[in-house]
């Protein structure tokens, strides 16, 4: 917007001739409002191009011409740097979803992908949850690259289990993989085992070592944000919690989990029976991953994001815009 009117300005102890002042005005005037090419202006008035360039430098730094950013409908970037801000976070993306439960899913998937798209980079080795509908989504919407934009595409819970468990994993990797032109590696394993007993065998076993050791490599994992009641999927998937286990979390205190590993109100880690048999990354494995992007949303999930936020389990999140406005509602 540029300042129609105009006076002496003092700078520095020193007055500007009004004469100059007109000249930015006027130089800014042709430029932002009536659209004019430097090259024009310096030939109308002529003037060299390099003084024009200059000149509308200066009506900037003069405030003669003020810069207004306006939102478009549906983008909510004050939302997401006050996110950023508050929770200590790398990067935030919110959305409008126009529903809750299962109805942000659509939403939810189309922004993670945009972000995948254009964050993935070459040489990335991307970590992912296969326990989740929203990062299905998500993968779905990403339009194959022309060139390689990651080395390998792992999965960081077991998810050998029912036949419908193991066909939605290797979906999901799978598709990842072909759309970023990278390499998929899956775990040879059950997410959840019997007992501590059989799951301390599976992490001696060669081929599980292998995976494990790739984990310390990975540059990003995408994930979501479980609550102590399972999902659709994960019920469906062999891999989850079952009514004695939920019993046990709901009485240490827990209220979600990333990657089957479940945190109280606090994001702190609680030590469970049923975490002995969880086959996947480590804690101190994945705090250790530099970026760790969880797409979540919905009422459902609110207590879960919140405390997956205190306890730092992640520093990317996409979510909706009710989730948002309520965790910037509440203290941190």
């Amino acid at each position: 917007m540029v300042v129609p009117e105009l006076g002496q300005v003092h700078r520095s102890g020193r007055t500007v001739a009004v004469d100059h002042l007109r000249l930015l005005a006027r130089v800014a005037r042709m430029y932002h409002e009536q659209g004019m090419r430097q090259p024009e202006i310096a030939t109308a008035l002529s003037i060299s191009q390099p003084r024009v360039s200059r000149l509308l430098k200066e009506a900037i730094t003069r405030g003669i011409v003020r810069t207004v950013v306006v939102l478009p409908d549906g983008v909510h970037t004050e939302l997401e740097e006050e996110l950023q801000r508050r929770h200590g976070l790398r990067d935030a993306v919110v959305v409008d979803t126009g529903g809750t439960g299962g109805d942000v899913i659509p939403a939810l998937g189309s922004a993670a992908a945009a972000y995948f798209d254009t964050t993935f980079k070459s040489g990335d080795v991307i970590g992912i949850s296969s326990w989740s509908e929203t990062l299905l989504a998500a993968v779905e919407r990403m339009h194959p690259r022309g060139t390689q934009v990651a080395d390998r595409v792992m999965q960081v819970v077991g998810g050998v289990g029912s036949p419908e468990a193991q066909v939605h994993a290797t979906r999901l990797i799978s598709r990842l993989a072909g759309v970023t032109r990278a390499r998929p590696v899956f775990v040879p394993s059950a997410g959840v085992v019997g007992t501590p007993v059989v799951r301390d065998a599976l992490l001696q076993d060669a081929a599980v070592v292998e995976v494990m050791a790739q984990w310390r490599e990975l540059t990003v994992v995408l994930v979501g944000i479980g609550s102590l009641e399972p999902s659709p999927l994960l019920l469906r998937s062999g891999n989850a919690v079952g009514h004695a286990d939920q019993e046990e979390l709901r009485s240490l205190g827990a209220v979600g989990d990333v990657c089957l590993h479940f945190f109280d109100a606090q994001g702190g880690v609680v030590d469970s029976a049923f975490d002995r048999r969880v086959v996947g990354i480590d804690v101190e494995t994945f705090r250790a991953v530099e970026r760790r992007v969880a797409v979540a949303g919905g009422e459902r999930k609110y207590s879960a994001i919140k405390a997956a936020l205190r306890g730092r389990w992640i520093n990317v999140l996409i979510t909706d815009v009710d989730v948002a406005e309520r965790l910037l509602a509440e203290p941190a």
